[in-house]
């Protein structure tokens, strides 16, 4: 990693983060948010999703993407799409504009231009950093994560002023797949999961752990359980206080809502994450909790990321630790 090419990814990261945050600062919804983020990464040739996007070892690009919003769950899928500048659309138009939740490969395409998408070239995809990388890995010894370095997968998470998550993501995959090979990013589930109840999630890593974990819907899964703990425990003690001042009664409460601190959510992702590396994987996760809690975990030596929140904070890093300690927006 040179200097230059560090500030050439922060300004690309900053560019997603900004599209990400105009949309939310001026009202619109988590969902257009993410995909505003998203768009300009799949744009990017810098990263591993659209253009740019990793060969397999048949030297083609095969797309994936998947996108879910956390109001109703609905969410949509693609995998392994050669033809669609941008995946995360066609992953939305999944899931507003048909019945199903995935669609893959010629089917996908299919459907894509049916709904009016433009036929994107091979070519547009193709840069010399990735076929060489490919030419390496069938030259010499090495497996995807040697000539990778990185993942690149993209993706987004975002609560709007309306109290609603998204979450998205989308990628080339691992340099070199064959066989048709899917991971977990179009999985939802393990690499993309939204639910206004618990958090919303995006993840990039090493998919064949992370599709074995379900990461996202997992983290999702231990933030609402500790929400439904702690509201019923809420409730019965109210209960319980007012029957003993009144003997007889019988009283029952409801708390509508919960709030979990930030260190709940770093304590699901991080324990979810460790779970991926017993496995021998590595990756990370970015989320964002119904608060308001901006959070990412990674085992790795570093993850490309971004946050923006209405509190002012802007920063993108790329190591670990360089970060601010939380970030807790109003969206």
């Amino acid at each position: 990693m040179t200097p230059e090419k560090e500030a050439e990814y922060e300004a690309a990261l900053q560019v997603a983060l900004d599209a990400g945050a105009k949309v939310l600062a001026e009202g619109g919804s988590a969902m257009d948010a993410i995909k505003a983020a998203i768009i300009p990464m799949e744009d990017s040739a810098l990263f591993n999703a659209g253009k740019g996007a990793v060969f397999t070892w048949d030297g083609t690009n095969e797309l994936d993407s998947s996108i879910m919003d956390g109001r109703d769950r609905s969410a949509g899928a693609v995998a392994g799409v050669k033809t669609v500048k941008n995946p995360i659309l066609l992953a939305d138009t999944v899931r507003t504009q048909s019945e199903h939740v995935m669609l893959m490969g010629a089917g996908a395409e299919a459907f894509a231009a049916e709904k009016g998408f433009a036929v994107t070239p091979p070519e547009y995809f193709a840069t010399p950093a990735r076929r060489e990388a490919l030419e390496r890995m069938k030259a010499e010894p090495l497996s995807a994560l040697d000539v990778d370095h990185k993942f690149g997968t993209v993706g987004a998470v975002a609560l709007d002023q309306n109290g609603n998550l998204a979450a998205g993501t989308s990628t080339g995959g691992m340099t070199g797949k064959r066989w048709g090979r899917v991971g977990d990013a179009p999985v939802i589930g393990a690499g993309t999961y939204a639910d206004n109840r618990a958090c919303a999630v995006s993840a990039t890593g090493w998919g064949e752990y992370f599709l074995r974990v379900g990461v996202a819907h997992e983290i999702c899964a231990r933030l609402r359980m500790e929400r439904e703990e702690k509201r019923g425990a809420i409730e019965w003690e109210a209960s319980r206080a007012v029957n003993e001042a009144n003997p007889g009664n019988i009283t029952y409460t409801h708390v509508r809502s919960i709030n979990l601190p930030s260190q709940s959510a770093q304590d699901a992702a991080d324990d979810v994450m460790d779970d991926v590396a017993s496995l021998g994987g590595d990756g990370g996760v970015i989320l964002v909790t119904p608060e308001g809690h901006a959070i990412f975990s990674f085992n790795t030596s570093g993850m490309y990321r971004g946050r923006a929140t209405s509190e002012g904070v802007r920063e993108v890093a790329i190591f670990g630790g360089e970060d601010q300690a939380s970030a807790t927006p109003d969206h």
